[in-house]
């Protein structure tokens, strides 16, 4: 997983004579390029970009440089460096470089590193069912936790990448798991084998990846450089790479990217651009028109034919950049957030905005979920702003209702099995409190506090929806494991900050009240 930048050392020469920093430039070339790359762009520690430390703010940085970071390899430099030789470090690593690094496909392909083949595993290498089994994301030590779904047990623990972000994707047959870092590493792991299989860097900052319907294609939304690859999954190859512009060339980071399975393609999300890119994964899609021109009185779409296949892209205009998105059902519609002052309904059919909703307090459409209420399709999204959380009702796209609570949340999810749903208030003083809703009548039922002061979030059920699964977000953290019928704990297991749970039967299934 060392094999680094062939095709990239010339560059790292203009980049590095590039970058400004006076002793911060020349302490990091001491004591951080071995693991960090000459150019920030990471090697066996993370990325250090001011892009790639988004979460990390600068007082908490120099922190990490001074104690180190247990059980990782950052070591504590406290009794190496000053503390001005730290501040100094601190602020050359939150410069932005002069020149935008690239990454291309032969970096990536420099990148790549399989394991050994477990092609002979034929069947998993446990009794537990390994279609109830959860994924649990430790990102307090960077670690993911195999655990069963039936009994609770661990049956593994592995290291990951810096900062997994965006979730982890299934297989269809749930066989083999994709994760992602913020840095770009994509991971392939067997959850018959319980083993990595390989692992390939498809970017320098990435926002989270999406499978496409037959398990074969794997696409990487990155926001540095302006690309959207697409992987094969079997070996981590690269299949294609999208240079991300609108028609007028403008370059654009992919604010994420999302299967949409009963349309056989990729839906993404362009950052800076008024686009939706559509991108066929059907070998046998239809062609794919460019210069759309609507025509209401013909009640057809008139255009000329440019691609067909797979791969085909078909950009959808937007009034505006949209991002975060929810996908009804059918993947017939999304509604995108539109900088948090309204969310737009796009009919991906017709290729055109059909509906505005005013949604202020920034909606997290991505963790909104539906359900039929009253005979009709109704969706909830929490708010990351605002102590509420917004009814939907997708018939008409008007708001049916808001249900107040403690606090802005992250995370809402529900089953199909279950009448609740049960939301976070993860910003502000409540962050230690979890909602439970009922979907029948749309009222908080019960107000639960697993851990009093520490932050509570990210439910996820197992297979049957008998039981929700919390996370106490911390670093000395846990999940606990909740009766979803009499919403009484059953079990508390200590993690590191379990950030979240993926249970493989609601994953590949796309099971109502989970993310998609």
């Amino acid at each position: 997983m060392r094999h680094w930048l062939s095709s990239f050392l010339f560059t790292i020469l203009l980049v590095s004579n590039a970058w400004a920093g006076g002793d911060g430039k020349a302490l990091y070339q001491e004591h951080c390029a071995s693991c960090h790359g000459e150019t920030r762009l990471g090697g066996t520690g993370p990325a250090l970009l001011p892009s790639n430390l988004g979460r990390l703010r600068a007082k908490k940085a120099g922190g990490v440089i001074t104690q180190g970071r247990v059980g990782t390899q950052m070591p504590a430099f406290k009794d190496t460096l000053s503390e001005d030789e730290i501040t100094s470090l601190v602020s050359f690593i939150y410069e932005h470089p002069t020149i935008a690094p690239s990454w291309k496909k032969a970096d990536i392909a420099a990148s790549r590193n399989m394991a050994a083949s477990t092609a002979n595993v034929t069947a998993p290498t446990y009794k537990a069912d390994p279609l109830n089994l959860f994924v649990v994301v430790e990102t307090g030590d960077h670690h993911a936790t195999i655990m069963d779904g039936d009994t609770f047990d661990l049956l593994t623990r592995f290291p990951t990448r810096f900062a997994l972000h965006g979730g982890p994707k299934f297989t269809p047959d749930g066989r083999y798991v994709f994760f992602m870092s913020r840095d770009g590493w994509v991971m392939k792991y067997d959850l018959w084998a319980l083993a990595v299989v390989g692992e390939v860097r498809a970017g320098i900052n990435s926002r989270n990846i999406a499978i496409s319907k037959d398990g074969k294609h794997l696409a990487v939304a990155n926001y540095l450089p302006h690309t959207l690859v697409i992987l094969d999954t079997t070996d981590l190859t690269v299949e294609k790479i999208f240079d991300v512009a609108d028609r007028k060339k403008n370059s654009s980071r992919v604010s994420a990217v999302y299967q949409a399975p009963q349309r056989d393609s990729f839906i993404a999300a362009l950052k800076d651009v008024p686009e939706i890119w559509e991108i066929a994964t059907d070998p046998n899609a239809e062609p794919v028109f460019e210069g759309l021109v609507h025509s209401h009185e013909k009640g057809m779409v008139e255009g000329l034919a440019s691609s067909k296949g797979l791969f085909a892209l078909r950009r959808i205009e937007v009034p505006e950049p949209l991002d975060d998105f929810f996908f009804d059902p059918q993947y017939r519609n999304l509604i995108g957030s539109a900088r948090g002052k309204a969310a737009v309904v796009v009919n991906l059919n017709v290729g055109r905005d059909i509906a505005r909703i005013p949604l202020p307090g920034l909606p997290h459409l991505g963790s909104g979920i539906a359900w039929t209420y009253k005979g009709r399709k109704i969706m909830a999204t929490p708010h990351l702003k605002e102590g509420r959380l917004t009814v939907i009702d997708m018939s008409d796209w008007s708001v049916l209702k808001t249900i107040e609570t403690k606090g802005p949340g992250f995370f809402m999810r529900s089953h199909e099995n279950t009448p609740y749903a049960w939301t976070d208030v993860f910003f502000g003083p409540n962050k230690d409190l979890l909602h439970v809703i009922d979907k029948r009548t749309l009222e908080i039922v019960k107000t639960l506090q697993p851990a009093p002061g520490k932050t509570a979030a990210h439910i996820e059920f197992d297979r049957d929806g008998s039981h929700a699964i919390a996370s106490i977000w911390e670093k000395d953290g846990a999940i606990v494991i909740y009766d979803a019928a009499t919403l009484e704990e059953v079990k508390r297991i200590p993690m590191s900050k379990p950030s979240g749970k993926y249970n493989v039967w609601n994953k590949i299934t796309f099971s109502e009240g989970t993310s998609h």
